[in-house]
């Protein structure tokens, strides 16, 4: 109901600011809100020749194609006039993202077409887990730990290695194998849950310890960074770790609580315990690489792990081959079978997913976004917080909604700011240490029908400004001197 409501808001706040702005002249087009593409030049104006001023004019009727191109130092934004069929166009500015219709069409093609594709591989090793008896083995082995952070799980339980598999993942940064393996675990909770409508606890601590994002490598950072050359790009490693932890913590914490969970118990006490020596260990290891040691082992890290776990499931899969021949199945018909099952998936949450993301497109391209994000800005500037600062907020304030779009800002702000600067290093911290929420929930929820989403949305939103206090805290500490 949440999640119905703010969507409504998006579109109807957005829509109403686009026609208020074309009847007092802010716009001058819609069309590059329904049919534009991200990066293209805005038309702004459109006047006959005798109204520009008269050396553009002039300008224009020698200039190649009758384009001319003046750069306009106060808008910090070059200004285009096109001459063509007796009118003069001018264009200024780019379009921050896709318009509504671009948006349908690379939502299916950009999107979900992948995606299906992930899931159609990703789902057909899940079933081999599942016919082998390797799921129901792990299962086995964290049973005890699950028990404390979800309760309602009953023993052995095949989601419990779902939910493994998603947290490893998102935890190496295999974001292509995190989605099929979260899906699969939200679809195995559904069968758990009484009222299919309605998210159930499980589902609601799982969402939001997935969307915390738990990171050890972020290799995307690393590589945008690298790309931009900064003097050693995996220095925010530590950071992104150590906000991405605070964040799940804070997950825990907030969701345990409303769940009444025993945090006095011994047993997940232990576990957090290892969890954090875990990371303490790996991050004492590679700080004692040199530079190409730890690009090698950050590079190479989560691969390896990836193909381990393919690797594992088809050779127990192998051994264990007499289990499908029970089943009256072989290996690869098992595979065929689940990969069919992670397609359907994909066919299955694609609305979902395309009306979250239109909302999003006509909530940027209507203006409102940057004048929201611009307004919390100057407040934060006003009471004292530092521009280094302000000008990384763009990112945290869109990541919720759109991963591409916030990596865009982020990737602009190395650039303006300087990829070694303390914004340019706040960027990417505030990139790594969030999830995109709405999307995560419309993808999530949506593959099991679920319809009332409780306190999900308002915790995952807190999660997310509390990364985003982390991430400053953190970045301060360790990149102001």
């Amino acid at each position: 109901m949440v999640l119905s409501r703010f969507w409504l808001v998006i579109f109807i706040s957005s829509i109403t600011f686009i026609v208020v702005s074309l009847f007092t002249g802010s716009n001058y087009s819609t069309d590059f809100i329904l049919n534009g593409k991200k990066d293209d030049p805005v038309l702004v104006s459109e006047k006959y020749l005798n109204q520009v001023p008269k050396f553009v004019a002039d300008s224009i009727e020698k200039a190649p194609e009758m384009t001319l191109v003046v750069n306009n130092d106060t808008l910090n934004a070059d200004t285009t006039y096109v001459y063509k069929n007796q009118t003069v166009k001018l264009y200024s500015g780019v379009q921050k993202t896709d318009g509504l219709l671009p948006t349908c069409k690379n939502s299916l093609m950009d999107l979900i077409l992948p995606l299906m594709a992930y899931l159609a591989f990703f789902c057909g090793l899940m079933e081999l887990l599942i016919i082998s008896g390797a799921s129901e083995k792990l299962a086995k082995k964290l049973s005890p730990l699950f028990a404390q952070v979800f309760p309602s799980i009953p023993k052995n339980h095949e989601s419990i290695s779902y939910m493994t598999l998603n947290f490893a993942a998102n935890f190496l940064g295999l974001d292509s194998a995190a989605t099929p393996f979260g899906l699969k675990a939200m679809q195995s909770l559904q069968e758990l849950n009484p009222e299919k409508d309605k998210a159930s606890d499980a589902q609601i601590m799982f969402m939001c310890l997935h969307a915390a994002g738990l990171t050890l490598i972020p290799t995307s950072i690393i590589g945008y960074r690298a790309a931009e050359n900064a003097a050693n790009p995996a220095d925010v490693m530590l950071p992104c770790i150590i906000t991405s932890f605070i964040g799940t913590i804070a997950a825990l914490l907030i969701v345990g609580i409303r769940q009444r969970l025993n945090f006095k118990s011994v047993g997940l006490l232990a576990a957090l315990m290892g969890v954090i020596g875990a990371i303490v260990g790996l991050l004492f290891y590679i700080n004692g690489l040199d530079l190409i040691g730890k690009n090698m082992f950050t590079g190479n890290l989560s691969g390896l792990m990836l193909i381990a776990i393919i690797g594992f499931t088809l050779v127990f899969s192998f051994i264990h081959e007499k289990k499908f021949t029970e089943a009256g199945t072989t290996i690869f018909d098992t595979f065929v079978e689940g990969a069919r099952n992670g397609v359907n998936t994909g066919v299955k949450i694609f609305p979902y997913v395309m009306g979250m993301l239109v909302a999003i497109s006509f909530f940027r391209n209507s203006g409102l976004f940057e004048i929201i994000s611009n307004g919390i800005s100057f407040v934060f500037s006003q009471i004292g917080v530092s521009k280094e600062i302000t000008d990384g907020l763009p990112v945290a304030l869109l990541r919720p909604f759109s991963s591409g779009g916030s990596r865009g800002f982020m990737i602009d702000a190395m650039r303006n700011s300087g990829v070694d600067s303390f914004t340019g290093r706040l960027v990417c911290i505030f990139q790594c240490s969030a999830e995109t929420t709405f999307y995560v929930i419309a993808v999530y929820f949506g593959s099991v029908n679920i319809k009332n989403t409780r306190y999900t949305l308002a915790t995952m939103l807190l999660v997310d400004f509390i990364c985003v206090l982390a991430a400053i805290a953190v970045a301060s500490w360790f990149f102001i001197r």
